[in-house]
């Protein structure tokens, strides 16, 4: 190759010191065939009308050859006419792989693109050298160091080729050992622990964590390094990495030579610059403390605190630097932040995209962020937030650009991806106390994109039977103000939910208004009214019989409810932050049949432990009596506990008090609380739709003769599994009761299977 470029800048000179200088009267092209003489002309450093000497002559072909489209090019002269000979490069007809598996072919191919290597592309050498280099560190960055690549470059007709890659990609290099050198307060085991790659484990033929990469070992690298300073080691070095492959590239051996330096402590805290809000408030946001460990992860926490406590008086692009000053001798490190707030921010415009069903006033309702006021970054957050509350949407993202040629303006753009809407829905399930379910619905929670639920439901298992109407406008006023009804009947079958041997028929309705108070509190108010028949069977206990001679059959039943809610979950489903408190209170009226009442406390606790795990911490106190000439609350009110909703490992509504034929009755008083860490999921990153957990669940029911007694509760603990499929829920438990006593009824592995599917 090198020689025919000798050989072509020789035929250059010697053709140019042919040419005595003329005027170009016209220019000829001969041997094109896929290029157009328009590409050449443009190219062409000459035009018609120009002198064109001997010096012009290796202008002219080296421009040529610039463009990479010729192998060959010669310059001739007819009269007055420059004729410009060429002999085109092929092109790319195909390009094949084989021998590919762990690298799809798409991936290749796209890879190559990105080089402008691809079919219809002008083919050259040079280029395939360095696509081949370029697809060995491909394989490298998957620790396949074995891997060989055997180009074929066949020509086809019309000045064409096919391009044939076959790779024999080999086997993985793994990792032998990890070594440490120079660690004197952390043990080998605590720094492989923040490595992503590792020797092996049981689940390494899944994730292969053992497989070499270098670009995973850069950031574990990394991950050791934030280990380190966030535990005070600011002077902490990564002094080198050795990488021994061995001869037959099947091992790997890392050794990470590292320099601890000494442990410092944070002496003082000094906040400069134009801080906006009182020094003092923005010192209590700080996570960085005096006298603590210094840490790098703390320090950046408390310059969020900062920018967003500053962000919320509309400084939204403030820059907070955060210096550390060492001193060496006492080992100590003065914290400095330089707060520069920039300019107040302002709010053109509020836009939302992707929502194509849903009505753009019924996301604009949501905002707590105005337009034309300066922007809050609290304001933005909990927008979003409250979109991602609506349960329409399956993602809900924010972005806030910049508006052009303004240096204080933002627009503020929400996109969201909309759930799938199925008005008409039908379902098959099982559960194991209620059986085979059956559900057939016309229910949509955002009507015509109104954000209105309507419904029309039909519900059919063991137990129970229902038909149902409803109906819930949440915005009946422009403050927030909700209203619904609903008008039901339902059967229920209690021995086939495993408790006491009666039947109830119910129909009824109920009006409820939901009153905001606040952002986070909110007040709801309603009445109901229902009528219900009690009837028994032949093998109904004493109680039964008992309850119908004193009261009758049937009872009409007039209620007021209550409930005063603080929420401040980030969703409805499976939210990872926030609290729930809920106080409750059903009363019915004196002109009632039955006169009693119903009062419950339930709340929820979520809180973060590290970027994976979840602690969830959920509580039910609830109480119910008789009251006037009404001594106790009726039966069939009665609170149950046991199952996969309250004290899992105990068989569904199993817990507290018998009947006269020792099956369960229920009690007027429940006390439940369950304890989860919610765990990552395996091999997948982090998903909404499904949740893995560990817990220790407490609980029991009391009846009205019985006083609480804490050792009277039952507790299990086990392993959770719920999963918002396309096709329904699914949840699973597997739970071992830990102090079983005689009697009860134990039930080890839990589910229930819904299946929903559109018509």
């Amino acid at each position: 190759m090198k020689w025919f470029f000798v050989f072509s800048f020789i035929l250059w000179q010697s053709v140019a010191y042919g040419f005595e200088t003329f005027t170009i009267e016209d220019i000829r092209l001969e041997g094109l065939r896929r290029i157009s003489a328009g590409t050449v002309f443009n190219y062409l450093p000459v035009t018609v009308g120009e002198r064109f000497s001997r010096d012009a002559t290796s202008v002219t072909i080296s421009t040529l050859f610039k463009t990479g489209l010729f192998k060959d090019i010669r310059l001739e002269r007819e009269g007055n006419v420059l004729i410009v000979v060429v002999e085109e490069r092929p092109a790319i007809s195909k390009i094949t792989f084989e021998g590919n598996t762990d690298l799809e072919t798409e991936e290749l191919t796209r890879v190559l693109k990105n080089m402008g290597f691809a079919q219809g592309r002008v083919f050259n050498r040079s280029m395939l050298e360095k696509v081949e280099l370029s697809l060995q560190h491909e394989y490298l960055n998957l620790g396949k160091y074995s891997m060989r690549l055997q180009s074929t470059v066949t020509p086809i007709s019309r000045n064409r080729v096919a391009i044939q890659l076959d790779i024999s990609e080999g086997l993985v290099t793994k990792i032998k050992q990890i070594n440490f050198v120079g660690n004197q307060t952390t043990s080998d085991d605590d720094l492989r622990d923040e490595m992503k790659q590792s020797t092996g484990g049981w689940f390494s033929f899944w994730n292969k964590d053992n497989q070499y990469s270098a670009l995973q070992l850069a950031a574990d690298l990394e991950s050791i390094r934030s280990y380190y300073l966030d535990r005070g080691y600011i002077n902490f070095n990564i002094d080198s990495t050795q990488v021994s492959i061995t001869p037959d590239k099947k091992d790997v051996y890392i050794t990470i030579n590292l320099t601890e330096g000494d442990k410092y402590t944070v002496s003082t805290i000094k906040l400069i610059g134009n801080l906006i809000v009182q020094e003092q408030e923005l010192i209590d946001k700080l996570t960085l403390k005096t006298d603590q460990v210094y840490s790098r992860k703390v320090v950046s926490k408390s310059r969020e605190a900062i920018v967003e406590r500053i962000g919320d008086e509309g400084y939204y692009f403030a820059k907070i630097n955060a210096i550390p000053e060492i001193d060496s001798k006492n080992k100590t490190v003065a914290m400095t932040f330089f707060i520069d707030p920039g300019k107040r921010i302002y709010v053109r415009q509020i836009n939302f995209k992707g929502n194509t069903r849903t009505r753009d006033e019924v996301l604009r309702r949501e905002m707590r962020q105005m337009e034309g006021s300066w922007i809050s970054t609290k304001n933005v957050k909990r927008s979003l937030t409250r979109l991602e509350r609506l349960n329409y949407f399956d993602t809900v993202a924010v972005e806030t650009p910049k508006v052009p040629n303004t240096t204080d303006m933002v627009d503020i753009n929400y996109n969201v991806v909309e759930r799938p809407s199925g008005n008409l829905m039908a379902g098959v399930g099982y559960s194991q106390t209620g059986g085979i379910l059956f559900n057939a619905s016309v229910v949509q929670d955002n009507f015509l994109g109104s954000g209105k639920r309507v419904g029309l439901t039909f519900n059919n298992s063991q137990i129970t039977t229902v038909y149902r109407f409803s109906y819930l406008n949440p915005y009946t006023t422009i403050d927030g103000v909700s209203r619904g009804f609903d008008l039901f009947y339902k059967t229920t079958d209690a021995e086939q939910a495993n408790l006491s041997r009666y039947t109830t028929d119910v129909y009824g309705s109920s009006l409820n208004y939901g009153l905001p108070l606040s952002e986070f509190n909110r007040l709801y108010v309603g009445a109901a009214f229902d009528k219900t028949e009690l009837n028994t069977t032949r093998s109904s206990a004493n109680e039964v019989f008992d309850f119908i001679e004193d009261n009758g059959n049937r009872y009409n039943s007039y209620r007021l409810n209550t409930r005063f809610q603080y929420d401040t979950r980030n969703r409805v489903f499976f939210p990872d932050r926030g609290m729930l408190h809920s106080v409750s209170a059903e009363v019915a009226l004196p002109f009632s049949d039955l006169d009693y009442y119903k009062l419950s406390y339930r709340q929820h606790f979520l809180y973060p432990l590290g970027k994976e795990y979840i602690f969830l911490l959920k509580g039910q106190v609830a109480y119910g009596d008789g009251y006037g000439e009404d001594k106790y609350l009726p039966f069939f009110e009665n609170y149950t506990a046991g199952g996969p909703r309250s004290v899992r490992g105990f068989r569904t509504n199993t817990l507290g008090p018998y009947d006269s034929n020792r099956l369960p009755w229920g009690g007027n008083l429940k006390v439940v609380g369950n304890a989860e860490i919610i765990l990552p999921i395996p091999f997948t990153k982090k998903v909404r739709s499904f949740r893995l957990s560990t817990f220790l669940d407490a609980g029991n029911v009391y009846g009205s003769e019985d006083k609480f007694d804490a050792d009277l509760l039952r507790y299990s603990t086990g392993i959770s599994a719920i999963w918002l499929s396309p096709l329904g829920i699914l949840s699973f438990s597997l739970a071992k009761p830990l102090n079983r006593k005689e009697g009860d009824q134990i039930q080890t592995f839990q589910f229930t299977i819904g299946t929903t599917f559109n018509w």
